[in-house]
């Protein structure tokens, strides 16, 4: 604790010397600021200095630093946007009150929210500093939230969760994701937080013991290879991640592979390779589990090699291989990309220089800026925006070799409608891998995809029960209005939960008063004997998926439940 304190009293004297703006903005946001405090007793110019640190570790140019020191001096203080363009310039004064439109946001989910949402796309698309700053601020607010009521604690946390850490992650910035989420994952998620630290701790120390064992084995086989080695370290995998991944493979640990899992450094590119093939020379990879993410990055620019194998004592193991200049972008995402302009000496960051920087890897920005003006309904702009944008990504390939950017858990109907509206509607059949697959088959990242249209022909309705994306529920509506068929556009959606347990009395009425205790209406319940089992069918009066996944987390801790699974209806 005394040597983080001595540091920061360090990067802040650092800051606060600095010739030329950073060091103004340091002097004039401490004046500005100086008598407030925070909730937490503490001065407020620390929350500003803490932003600006960070941007600072992150490379970003001065101009960036410098309005993270005054991103709140026109909110909070008396200084008005025209003194702060008077000392500072149009630039830093346009990225803080960029930061100060989109500061408004408090997300609830539900309708008031949609118009600061909306700014927030838009200050986004225009410059992307914008969101860094944004970023940098939210993280060391969620660095203190303790200090503020448990509602409102609550609140920041799930829209951190919902909002900003996605956001990061679109922008290749999986570090700042990744804190992001684990620190609001305590306040949305009390009691799984808490099942987790209970059940794992253990279980991370025993992995990474294993690990410290082999590691000499490792670096033998990549000497022997002449790899160009640079670290050699391990990844624990982050809670709010672990739980998510828990949550598809029925809370078995054993299961995920990555819990702690080797991260090798190297060279160049051909030392990815390089350390791939020893590796697998040593110990036999797992099928269907190499990952080629420098061939094809993944949507948001992550580069590496992936490779899970049998390691001794029968024991899997995740490596991930990749150069330094992939580290750097793996961790930083977007503000990599400032950082190695910077260091070419680049630092003219005008607003079209900004917008062309991101161009080539951040195409989606512009697609999103397009995309916000289609909604007049609040609620649906937010669940999309969320969909469509925030959720995990995965690049599906068109024959010709074309790759598409798709939410995880698209389908083909989604794909067909990402190439074009006529293809969608038109969309008979599709092949997945040179496979026939059902029109609502789950798509993987890297599978090919083609496409069987019909002329004239139209989209189902029932189309809109498993698509996911915004683009092809539009579509598909509009297509069908005028035709025969009623759009029940409003109905409320429901979801089957299929539970296997064994015979034992009482497990039933467990289930439904778990059920019942999280606010939600039973529709129907069907109870199956099966030779050793029930099969229990549950269908809910309810589309909140995460609700439905904390629900099922609890049935799954009742003693005598084998597995659990749920589907729209």
């Amino acid at each position: 604790m005394a040597s983080r304190r001595k540091k920061e009293q360090k990067e802040s004297v650092s800051l606060k010397n600095r010739k030329g703006v950073v060091g103004e903005a340091y002097v004039f946001a401490e004046k500005a600021h100086r008598g407030q405090m925070r909730k937490s007793g503490e001065p407020f110019f620390n929350h500003a200095l803490a932003t600006g640190k960070t941007l600072n570790d992150w490379g970003l140019d001065d101009n960036t630093i410098a309005a993270g020191l005054l991103h709140d001096v026109v909110e909070d203080t008396p200084v008005t946007e025209e003194e702060l363009r008077k000392e500072f310039g149009e630039d830093i004064s346009f990225l803080v009150g960029g930061v100060t439109k989109i500061g408004g946001v408090k997300y609830r989910g539900h309708e008031k929210q949609v118009e600061n949402l909306r700014k927030m796309v838009l200050a986004m698309a225009e410059d992307l500093r914008v969101i860094m700053i944004k970023l940098a601020d939210r993280r060391h607010n969620m660095q203190t939230l303790d200090a503020l009521p448990a509602n409102k604690r609550r609140r920041i946390a799930l829209e951190t969760m919902e909002v900003y850490g996605p956001l990061a992650y679109r922008l290749g910035m999986q570090k700042v994701s990744g804190e992001l989420e684990d620190l609001a994952f305590p306040y949305v998620y009390p009691s799984e937080y808490r099942w987790l630290i209970r059940n794992l701790q253990e279980k991370y120390e025993d992995r990474e013991k294993y690990l410290k064992k082999i590691e000499p084995t490792v670096r033998k086989a990549l000497d022997g290879a002449r790899v160009n080695m640079i670290s050699i370290n391990f990844r624990a995998k982050r809670y709010s991640s672990l739980y998510k991944k828990l949550l598809r493979y029925e809370m078995n640990i054993e299961r995920i592979y990555d819990l702690v899992a080797f991260r090798v450094v190297v060279k160049n590119v051909e030392d990815c390779y390089a350390a791939l093939g020893a590796i697998h020379n040593i110990w036999t990879p797992l099928p269907g589990r190499i990952k080629d993410y420098i061939a094809m990055p993944k949507p948001n620019g992550y580069r590496s090699l992936h490779t899970t194998v049998i390691a001794p004592d029968n024991k899997i193991v995740e490596f991930q291989i990749r150069t330094e200049e992939m580290h750097r972008e793996a961790e930083n995402g977007i503000a990599a990309h400032w950082a190695y302009e910077a260091i070419k000496g680049t630092r003219q960051y005008s607003k079209r220089r900004v917008i062309q920087a991101s161009e080539q890897e951040m195409k989606w920005v512009e697609q999103l800026r397009n995309w916000q003006k289609d909604f007049t309904n609040s609620q649906e702009f937010i669940d999309s925006l969320k969909i469509d944008f925030l959720r995990d990504r995965m690049f599906v390939i068109t024959p010709r070799g074309d790759v598409l950017d798709l939410p995880q858990g698209a389908t083909p109907v989604d794909f067909a409608y990402s190439i074009h509206s006529e293809v969608g509607n038109q969309c008979v059949g599709a092949k997945v891998n040179d496979n026939i697959v059902p029109l609502d088959h789950k798509l993987n990242s890297g599978d090919v995809v083609e496409i069987f249209t019909q002329k004239g022909k139209k989209p189902s309705l029932d189309w809109l029960e498993f698509v996911m994306t915004s683009t092809a529920k539009g579509h598909i509506r509009n297509a069908l209005k005028g035709t025969r068929h009623i759009l029940k556009i409003e109905r409320v959606k429901r979801i089957q939960l299929k539970i296997q347990a064994e015979e034992k009395v009482g497990i039933l009425r467990d289930v439904t008063n778990i059920i019942s205790r999280s606010h939600i209406n039973i529709f129907k319940v069907n109870s199956e004997p099966r030779k050793g089992y029930h099969l229990i069918r549950i269908v809910c009066d309810t589309d909140n998926k995460d609700k439905v996944l904390k629900i099922i987390l609890k049935i799954k801790s009742l003693k005598g439940v084998k597995s659990v699974d749920y589907r729209f209806v």
